[in-house]
């Protein structure tokens, strides 16, 4: 028996066969070509970037379907490789110098590429190599004709074993027969650990020589919420985990007997589970699990790999159709959030040292008033068709509030003249993800229906903390004192005035935390629709009382870690 402890990348126990899945190589030869033949060549690479293109675009419409646009939106770097005119470039001026082949050729101008991210000393940069990498191999399969058929052909469910394993290998994996994965390297926050989040399957990733210990067939045992595997165990240790696995299954059968139930704690007090979503596609999902309306809507996706805008018709029928199909549940829409993870490669945006720090969301907004008042319009012109309300992304203050909020009147006078319905009560929010805005919430209360807390940028700008960074992703802790003092400080002074407060990042969504924000008097939780039964079942199991108790002891502990092991003991004892 060898025990192995990596990172815990997602939660969850599987027992079952290893399959391990080598590194895709493609032995390319030096094959020379006419000078009459470099056109059928640079046909053959632009069909080849065309089908390309179409795949990836299919991916993200199904991925976005199935799992959450959070996930599809992986895919947005590897659509702009697609675009970078230098590589495209490069390739075909080397094609017509040295006569060789343009799947040699761009074999060689891939290679260069990663070659020059991997020196990079940026480690979000260097996440790069991976999409790089993966849409490289994927534009060399079209030039090839090569298919790719990594799951397709198992017979029973097995734990995949790799170096590492690409977007594409992860969303491959989905409704196939695997039911874990380990790998050599990745981080907590890589886009492997994501997608297997959303597949809802145990990981463990960062292992270091994991694929030089195990072999295919070895009987292995993932731990995911622990970070480790264990290779071929001994039967008392296979029994023990044998059993924790059944506890947890039936932990997961007892959340989803829930689902349709409404979120009320066991002494009668109303706590909203909402959905984050992108696409209009995700509807099913929510309702499917049993979301009570929408608290966050992304509205990047309009903006995201097109070369033009889009129009004030456009997306007033999408947000329409939200509205309607999502009655008579309310739908939070978030205003315009690029920059930072998400930027537009036709807009000449200026590339920031600090992109999370830069020009972006609200900022951006306020300084393109024609782009944002389009949206305000949409936005309002579909209230008139279902409970809408709005917010604003990164409100680092009050001028940033009054301004947008000036801007959404002059929409409103428009429309009045136009004689186009609205509804004139819409709530309007604000986002709080900036210290700033968390210290000065009773200032931003008095200019607003409501807060949303985006808990993602709010820890990382407060704990100086660059989640992509696996060098230092350690330190992004939620469970740090510092914010949870802000969070209760946000939610009472929002209660003092008489406004309602929803979290919509990722904290709301982990158990861990869950009773916590009850006690603290969250009053929704917007969360992926796969998280809503657990998180409802979570406040269906305890009472205000008993969580306003457990939220205070917690408020006094001075560390992330003594939390997180206060937080994880009353949830065995409440919820399991």
């Amino acid at each position: 028996m060898i025990v192995l402890k990596g990172i815990a990348a997602a939660s969850g126990i599987s027992i079952g066969p290893a399959y391990k899945i080598g590194r895709e190589e493609f032995s390319i030869p030096q094959e020379p070509i006419k000078p009459e033949e470099i056109p059928i060549q640079i046909q053959l690479f632009e069909e080849a970037l065309i089908t390309t293109r179409k795949e990836i675009t299919e991916l993200q419409k199904r991925i976005a379907s199935d799992m959450g646009q959070d996930e599809a939106q992986i895919f947005d770097a590897h659509l702009l490789v697609l675009e970078d005119r230098m590589l495209i470039e490069e390739v075909i001026t080397r094609l017509k110098k040295e006569h060789m082949s343009v799947a040699y050729i761009f074999a060689g101008v891939l290679k260069k590429y990663i070659d020059v991210f991997s020196r990079i000393e940026d480690e979000y940069l260097k996440e790069r190599i991976t999409d790089i990498n993966d849409v490289g191999r994927r534009i060399l399969r079209n030039i090839l004709g090569k298919e790719q058929k990594l799951f397709q052909n198992l017979k029973e469910r097995v734990i995949v074993v790799a170096h590492d394993l690409s977007p594409s290998d992860t969303a491959a994996m989905h409704k196939q027969m695997v039911s874990a994965f380990v790998t050599d390297i990745g981080g907590k926050t890589s886009h492997t650990a994501i997608m297997a989040k959303s597949l809802e399957i145990p990981a463990v990733v960062g292992l270091g020589e994991v694929t030089a210990k195990i072999k295919t067939g070895d009987a292995l045992i993932v731990d995911g919420s622990m970070g480790m595997v264990i290779v071929n165990p001994d039967e008392e240790t296979l029994a023990i985990y044998q059993q924790e696995e059944r506890k947890l299954r039936g932990v997961t059968e007892k959340y989803l007997s829930v689902k349709d139930l409404p979120s009320v704690t066991a002494d009668g007090k109303k706590i909203n589970v909402a959905a984050n979503i992108e696409l209009p596609e995700e509807i099913p999902s929510v309702k499917l699990h049993g979301g009570q309306g929408i608290g966050l809507y992304r509205t990047e996706f309009f903006y995201m790999n097109r070369k033009d805008f889009p129009s004030e018709e456009e997306q007033f029928m999408a947000y329409r159709y939200v509205a309607e199909h999502m009655k008579p549940h309310s739908v939070i829409i978030r205003t315009l959030d690029l920059g930072g993870d998400k930027f537009l490669s036709h807009l000449e945006m200026p590339k920031d040292m600090q992109p999370f720090l830069g020009w972006r969301a609200i900022r951006f907004c306020l300084t393109r008033p024609d782009l944002f008042k389009i949206q305000l319009r949409a936005i309002l012109r579909a209230s008139a068709y279902g409970k809408l309300k709005l917010m604003y992304p990164m409100i680092s203050g009050v001028e940033e509030l009054v301004q947008a909020n000036a801007v959404l009147e002059g929409c409103r006078q428009e429309l009045k003249k136009e004689g186009v319905p609205f509804d004139e009560n819409i709530e309007v929010g604000a986002m709080i993800e900036v210290p700033s805005a968390a210290m000065t919430a009773d200032l931003l209360a008095k200019e607003a229906d409501f807060f949303s807390i985006g808990t993602n940028d709010l820890i990382q700008y407060s704990l100086a903390v660059d989640r992509t960074n696996e060098k230092v992703a350690y330190l992004y802790e939620p469970a740090h004192p510092a914010v949870l003092r802000m969070l209760k400080n946000v939610i009472d002074v929002a209660h003092s005035n008489n406004i309602w407060v929803g979290m919509c990042g990722e904290m709301a969504s982990e158990e861990t935390f869950a009773l916590f924000l009850i006690g603290l008097g969250l009053d929704e939780f917007s969360i992926p629709p796969q998280a809503i039964p657990q998180i409802k079942y979570i406040i269906r199991s305890v009472s205000i009382t008993e969580a306003r108790k457990i939220a205070e002891e917690a408020l006094t502990l001075s560390t992330a870690k003594a939390v997180e092991s206060f937080m994880e003991a009353r949830i065995k004892e409440i919820v399991r």
